[in-house]
């Protein structure tokens, strides 16, 4: 019932500015950012990859003007070659959103998103680490797949990131297992149309088990992202199903989200990946994670008490 209001929050500018300069928002970006720059977020993700695997995501999104995403380059190319330096590009690759290198200009934004995440890619490959392309709302798929297919002509290694909550993803998924692309499956955190997603749970769990079942049974590498107990075990059952071992897909979760989990899954042998967000531009990635779970916003509200 909350979820609608916190997601037009999340693009609410008057919201925004509320909750940035609250005197809690330092607590709220210690729970799920790693920190404000890459110096912070450094020993987090060091940290993580003593024992698991890492995405780091750079926030950032929606962006409207070319120099803007210039920066967004720039910071990843910056960080990528961090990685090189730190030796942790073995663990750790990256997640880009095509929104923050331009794909919403109005003029060739499309175009200048793809050139932008070619360079990301480059960048990648020097450092010896990947790229994966997240996902946004419906209206981006289209657009994010086709640059999704032009990236892995020259980066085959390139991920894909698909919602179980869009009613298109199932054929998406067969498409992109033909074609043996590393593809991140997730239920979704946007507030989409009904003529375009399922708006029920139960739906969007169905949904999301018929996805990783062509996963698994295609030549995709997957990567679990959920955090559900009985979605984690209805895939292994798939993957054992579909003869694969554990190097063969992974499991991901958010940073600050289940580590005991996390930690249990990697114990046992499985390729776990924490999805590591860091930056000044929290805002909007917070939101979404709020509207996800109610569990995030009993702490949102128990930070309104004790640091309000």
């Amino acid at each position: 019932m909350l979820r609608r209001p916190l997601l037009a929050a999340a693009r609410s500018t008057r919201c925004r500015q509320l909750i940035e300069h609250a005197p809690f928002a330092s607590a709220l970006i210690e729970r799920f950012v790693a920190g404000q720059n890459l110096a912070e977020a450094l020993p987090a993700i060091s940290a993580l990859a003593q024992d698991r695997l890492v995405t780091l995501d750079h926030l950032g999104e929606d962006v409207t003007d070319a120099e803007t995403a210039e920066d967004t380059v720039q910071a990843y190319t910056q960080l990528l070659a961090e990685l090189d330096r730190t030796g942790l590009a073995e663990r750790v690759e990256v997640s880009v959103k095509l929104s923050a290198l331009g794909q919403a200009l109005p003029q060739d934004g499309e175009r200048i998103a793809l050139a932008n995440a070619r360079r990301i890619c480059a960048a990648a490959q020097d450092a010896g680490t990947t790229v994966t392309l997240d996902m946004e709302d419906h209206t981006t798929t289209d657009s994010t797949l086709d640059i999704h297919a032009k990236l892995r002509a020259d980066y085959p290694w390139v991920g894909a990131v698909v919602q179980s909550y869009l009613r298109r993803t199932e054929q998406d998924c067969r498409d992109l297992a033909a074609a043996g692309a590393r593809v991140r499956l997730c239920k979704g955190a946007y507030d989409e149309p009904a003529s375009v997603a399922y708006r029920n749970q139960q739906d969007v769990d169905r949904s999301y088990v018929r996805c990783a079942r062509v996963l698994m049974q295609g030549s995709a590498y997957p990567m679990i992202a959920t955090h559900d107990p009985r979605l984690i075990g209805i895939t292994q059952a798939l993957a054992v199903e579909s003869g694969r071992g554990l190097e063969d897909f992974e499991f991901q979760m958010l940073y600050g989200v289940r580590d005991t989990e996390q930690r249990r899954l990697a114990a046992a042998g499985n390729r776990m990946r924490v999805y590591v967000p860091y930056g000044q531009e929290w805002y909007g990635y917070y939101m979404r994670r709020i509207a996800e779970r109610p569990a995030n916003l009993a702490f949102f509200l128990r930070s309104l008490v004790t640091r309000g």
